[in-house]
């Protein structure tokens, strides 16, 4: 596999340690200022005086008098402090995946406590708006625009990727209706939950929308007796699910597309997207329930699994631009503009969010595991950044800053429903 470079995060050089003409942002170490030491402070009120420990480049300790520390934050040059105060969601990555910051202690639980101090409001709302404003909107998710996104991630290589997922290659959120169920036993329970509530039985036709590397289509064609068309435009992906539907004698009954959801054709009884939604952005939506529409049989059953928030806010500055570009998660009432335009029935929502903090601490300890492999297929900024991103995605859940919502759904006129939720739980 080719090696890559921090190149791939397209981390500026300023990150670096350079000046690039700007002096207030050099890495100047020695003594700390009064000035510096208010903005430390500072950053505590911010992030609502969590018990966090700020170490300054000369040594210098800031924190809250009484706070145990839980994680204590190294600042190691001025540059960073200040570029830290100016736009926290997105230097703070920045400037930790280049080691400008660290963190002693534990990574997740530090990030978790930051974010739940900073859902409360404390007097500094200021500070909020400036950085609300820094924030740009998503890129968007045009046809060629979410071919784009979608390489950046995914395309990365499926090597990368194959040291830290289940066997099955299944990136989304898993279900653990045991916490002591095995990563990959979670995710096939995660499969036959989501099968359960699309009530798949023989014969019946399946149109997957952003299929990952393929492994849901395989599993309801082998287990539930379906045929299903699946589409993404992730080629590697689709490379990958086209291998192993051959290996595992499914070619009949599965066929993967290399294509944009938008031209999903054909009549189908179900309708699945699970873990996509996250990319195609609000504006999208109506065009998004007019494909449902369009494809979906008369008394077809859909469901649509998606990280998604109880508030509307933009996908962290950082992930959404150097990991997770063109990402927006959704409120339940955005996600309504799908199926409302249409006159489609919502008959189930869940939300996972637990179960995704699980999926990602199983995710992390073997990405962690793999620490020096993954270094050596790219490099050190890269392993540093994706353990931030794990990381941060389990804090985020784990806080409530992220949910993960299933919504399952038919046509309004559709009468051919189960009598109650039994079959969830078979």
């Amino acid at each position: 596999m080719k090696k890559n470079t921090v190149a791939q995060l397209s981390i500026p050089a300023v990150a670096h340690g350079h000046s690039n003409g700007d002096s207030t942002f050099t890495s100047t170490p020695g003594s700390v200022t009064t000035l510096e030491r208010w903005l430390a402070h500072k950053i505590l009120e911010i992030t609502g005086n969590p018990p966090v420990c700020i170490v300054l480049w000369n040594g210098d300790e800031i924190a809250v008098a009484n706070n145990q520390p839980v994680a204590r934050l190294i600042v190691r040059d001025r540059g960073a402090l200040y570029r830290l105060m100016l736009n926290p969601n997105l230097n703070f990555g920045d400037l930790y995946s280049v080691g400008r910051l660290d963190v002693e202690g534990d990574l997740r639980r530090f990030l978790e406590t930051v974010y739940s101090g900073i859902s409360t409001d404390r007097g500094i709302y200021g500070f909020k708006r400036l950085w609300k404003f820094l924030h740009t909107r998503p890129r968007a998710n045009t046809l060629a625009g979410s071919r784009n996104n979608i390489h950046h991630h995914y395309d990365i290589g499926n090597d990368f990727y194959a040291l830290w997922l289940d066997e099955a290659m299944q990136y989304t959120c898993a279900y653990f209706p045991d916490t002591r169920l095995t990563l990959e036993q979670a995710q096939i329970a995660k499969m036959d939950h989501v099968a359960r509530k699309l009530q798949l039985k023989p014969g019946d036709t399946v149109v997957e929308a952003g299929c990952g590397w393929g492994g849901l289509a395989r599993h309801m064609a082998r287990h539930y007796g379906v045929t299903v068309r699946a589409y993404n435009i992730s080629h590697e992906q689709v490379d990958f699910a086209r291998g192993q539907a051959k290996a595992e004698g499914l070619r009949d009954r599965v066929e993967y597309i290399e294509d944009d959801y938008r031209n999903i054709a054909g009549k189908y009884d179900v309708f699945v997207s699970v873990g996509m939604l996250e990319h195609v952005g609000t504006a999208h939506y109506p065009e998004l329930g007019e494909v449902i529409h369009r494809c979906l049989a008369p008394n077809g059953r859909g469901l649509i699994h998606s990280i998604g928030r109880n508030k509307p806010d933009l996908m962290n500055a950082w992930v959404e631009k150097r990991i997770f570009p063109g990402a927006y998660p959704a409120t339940l009432k955005e996600m309504m503009t799908i199926f409302e335009g249409r006159g489609f029935s919502v008959l189930d929502v869940e939300n996972l969010r637990l179960h995704y903090t699980k999926t990602l601490e199983h995710w992390l300890a073997r990405f962690d595991q793999h620490a020096d492999k993954i270094e050596g297929m790219f490099d050190q900024y890269f392993v540093r950044a994706w353990r931030l991103y794990l990381a941060g995605s389990g804090a985020a859940f784990n806080s409530g800053s992220l949910q993960l919502f299933q919504v399952g759904f038919t046509r309004g006129k559709n009468n051919q429903l189960p009598s109650s939720r039994a079959h969830l739980y078979r």
